[in-house]
């Protein structure tokens, strides 16, 4: 037996030898392919199964860290991403998805059956309840798996910067003025330095950090102020690129709790921002240190790796900061805003500035027209 996943199909094909014995519409990863640890993309290569779980359990069984917790209610229509019916668990054969095993990357069964047929999961491949059944009985132990990388562009993506951009405020500032006027403008003078590409980002941040320590209450009123201060225009050129299927991608300098509720709001699924830690008394514990957006260059390598998950037609990003057109070699269409602030250096070097989201639906289809 051998199982060969095409992304581009979403599809899966049971084969003995060369004769096809089922088939079966998946959903793979909504963030595309990839290999790495977090990454919540599918990987692709040569695979075998090497742990079958859920053996007699009641179709619809739901399971955590593979054990089985109850039951689904198929009237539940939530949108947890459960793991249902069985678990065909992966180990990569291939030097790129060794990491496969620990990244917990499975083919199972999933409460989010109306998504099958379109990539939607965290990872892994997901299958309806009575299909993942049928593979598991037919399929043994130690049989190849070969999840065939995409070929076929597909799809748009805008990336939006966040503070500055979607909302009027930044946020690192919001947690200066929690300190105290001294602090605040402290804070405020490194990052415009940061924007404006007079002090490395790399220099910025853990100069930033170690003055502000923020606690976790302190974390959650800043988030709030986020969504307080959505940018005029915003909502109603989201939901235009939403329309015209558009995926939005927020990619930011700022702190990924922090800016969690206002993508919630928005209704934008991804997020691609700084981690900020705290322990279980809610006192700071740190940041993602490493995480791209932390130094110059990190938006651009983001956004690569995007694209190399995705194979997008047509990519564009938006932002006010010299870290945003960074981007510009990167995307098919970068656009510098500055209706919250115009930077001289952003409004100089890019090709298209605007100061009002009404601008931007038509430079996005000029965009896709140019790709």
């Amino acid at each position: 037996m051998n199982i060969h996943i095409s992304i581009d199909d979403q599809w899966l094909t049971l084969s003995d030898g060369d004769e096809v014995i089922r088939e079966y519409p998946i959903s793979s990863g909504a963030k595309g392919v990839g290999f790495t640890k977090d990454s919540y993309r599918t990987p692709t290569g040569q695979f075998r199964i090497c742990e079958k779980i859920g053996y007699e359990q009641p179709l619809g069984t739901i399971f955590q860290k593979r054990e089985p917790v109850g039951l689904w209610n198929p009237d539940d229509t939530s949108s947890h991403d459960l793991i249902t019916s069985r678990i065909l668990r992966l180990d990569g054969m291939d030097a790129q998805n060794k990491n496969t095993l620990d990244r917990c990357i499975y083919i199972h069964g999933t409460n989010q059956e109306a998504l099958i047929g379109v990539p939607a999961s965290h990872g892994c491949i997901r299958l309806s309840n009575i299909d993942i059944v049928e593979l598991f009985d037919l399929t043994p132990l130690d049989t190849e798996v070969f999840i065939e990388p995409p070929t076929r562009k597909r799809g748009k993506i805008a990336f939006f910067d966040c503070d500055s951009t979607l909302s009027s405020i930044e946020g690192i500032d919001e947690l200066a003025r929690e300190r105290g006027e001294e602090v605040f403008q402290e804070i405020v003078a490194l990052t415009n330095a940061g924007m404006n590409g007079t002090v490395p980002l790399h220099e910025v941040f853990p100069r930033r950090m170690d003055i502000l320590r923020p606690d976790k209450a302190t974390c959650d009123a800043v988030a709030q102020r986020y969504i307080e201060t959505i940018v005029p225009g915003v909502r109603e050129t989201l939901q235009a690129l939403r329309d015209e299927d558009w995926t939005i991608v927020i990619l930011s300098g700022g702190f990924a709790p922090l800016i969690e509720p206002l993508a919630l709001d928005l209704g934008i699924s991804f997020i691609e921002a700084v981690p900020l830690h705290h322990d279980a008394e809610g006192n700071y514990a740190g940041y993602g240190s490493d995480y791209p957006t932390t130094r110059n260059g990190g938006k651009p390598q983001i956004i690569r790796e995007w694209k190399q998950a995705m194979l997008p037609k047509t990519t564009i990003m938006v932002g006010d900061g010299i870290s945003d057109l960074e981007s510009s070699s990167e995307v098919d269409l970068f656009i510098g805003f500055g209706g919250v602030i115009a930077r001289d250096a952003v409004k100089q070097k890019a090709a298209h500035f605007i100061e009002s989201f009404s601008d931007l639906l038509p430079l996005a289809k000029q965009a896709v027209k140019r790709s």
